[in-house]
């Protein structure tokens, strides 16, 4: 990172010396907001699985689809981004904003960079709201109880878990994760999400590779999982068509893009 992207106010926590994943990810998709320690990793990720970048950029259009979708056709007014990571262009506020400039929009992330960048970066419309919240992922209540303080819970709320259940590595604490989350919201609520997965038939056995490199290399620790193990995470929830895919394929435009061994869906709480 060049001292143009370094603020003077880090926090003492921010390790620049492990690569990280917020980090890692702004590499992929061509971001300034990484330091030389996360390029070489990501590049050395990006050698043992040549795709992991199409799969940052998958998930990256994947998002830009369903909050549009959500804003537009379903009249979400309400994001709850749960592990937003480094902002970058078309976030998730800017998105929704774009279709109703009174939508309210909460992240949540708790890498010091991302929190100085998303207090500078992440400005709302004057009819809405943005704001950040310095939380972590295993600690569900803190999230809902904070993002009170934004979001109206009696309304609907569209949950954004996009690339961040992967980095609870037991299966059952991120499905009670979900299921805590999801339980504060009402009927008519949204979880959106994606996740990488080892299935052969996405082209994701090339994770198991680099996984076990980023384990050994950065932080924090990853895991993918199956189609099976991911679905559980819809337990209760509707999903809308056309279910769980490839993340690049939901809801694609007419160009037919390449799969990626990235599962994206959206499902509602009925």
């Amino acid at each position: 990172m060049s001292d143009s992207h370094t603020p003077a106010d880090q926090p003492t926590r921010l390790n620049t010396g492990v690569a990280h994943n917020a980090r890692v990810w702004n590499y992929w998709i061509g971001g300034k907001d990484n330091y030389e320690i996360d390029q070489k990793v990501g590049e050395q990720v990006a050698g043992l699985f040549p795709v992991i970048r199409e799969v940052a950029r998958a998930d990256r259009d994947f998002l830009g689809r369903a909050v549009r979708f959500l804003a537009a056709e379903r009249g979400v007014r309400q994001f709850l981004d749960i592990g937003t990571g480094l902002p970058t262009v078309d976030n998730t506020h800017e998105i929704a904003q774009r279709v109703a400039p009174d939508a309210r929009i909460v992240y949540v992330d708790n890498d010091p960079l991302v929190l100085i960048h998303a207090r500078t970066l992440l400005t709302s419309t004057r009819e809405g709201v943005t704001d950040y919240i310095d939380a972590d992922v295993h600690d569900p209540a803190s999230i809902v109880e904070r993002a009170t303080a934004t979001l109206d819970f009696t309304r609907p709320v569209a949950v954004m878990m996009l690339g961040i259940l992967n980095f609870i590595l037991d299966t059952d604490e991120a499905r009670d994760v979900v299921r805590k989350v999801m339980a504060t919201v009402p009927s008519g609520s949204f979880l959106v999400l994606t996740h990488p997965t080892f299935d052969s038939d996405l082209g994701g056995e090339g994770n198991v590779p680099a996984m076990e490199f980023w384990n050994k290399n950065a932080t924090p620790p990853i895991t993918a999982r199956d189609r099976a193990g991911i679905a559980s995470f819809f337990d209760g929830l509707d999903l809308l068509e056309p279910g769980l895919v490839t993340c690049s394929r939901w809801r694609p435009g007419p160009d037919v893009p390449a799969v990626v061994p990235q599962f994206g869906a959206v499902a509602v709480k009925p």
